[in-house]
């Protein structure tokens, strides 16, 4: 794969990393407001992002087990940091409004 290619599809990941991220930080305000319905919302709409990006991911970590992997490029090496620090962030807004909604 070209370098071209593979920083396109490290963008790609990043930008449907963030846009996870970002639903999953606004449904934690919503829950803290007691807006339970829009919170979870926006975990679906986070989870529906986060699914995006992964599967980028998954097309790369098939093609390396095919022997056919891109390479080390910085921008994919970014785009794999948003990624999981998007995913964890989702996982604890999770976490965090079932604290709110339990309260």
């Amino acid at each position: 794969m070209e370098n071209t290619a593979l920083t396109e599809i490290a963008f790609k990941i990043i930008l449907f990393a963030g846009n996870g991220k970002s639903c999953a930080m606004e449904a934690i305000q919503e829950a803290k407001e007691g807006r339970f319905e829009r919170a979870d919302q926006l975990i679906q709409e986070a989870n529906a992002e986060l699914g995006k990006a992964h599967e980028y991911q998954t097309k790369l970590l098939q093609q390396e087990a095919q022997g056919q992997g891109p390479g080390i490029n910085i921008m994919l090496i970014h785009s794999q940091d948003h990624l999981m620090t998007a995913m964890t962030t989702r996982d604890l807004a999770v976490e965090i409004i079932d604290l709110y909604r339990t309260r």
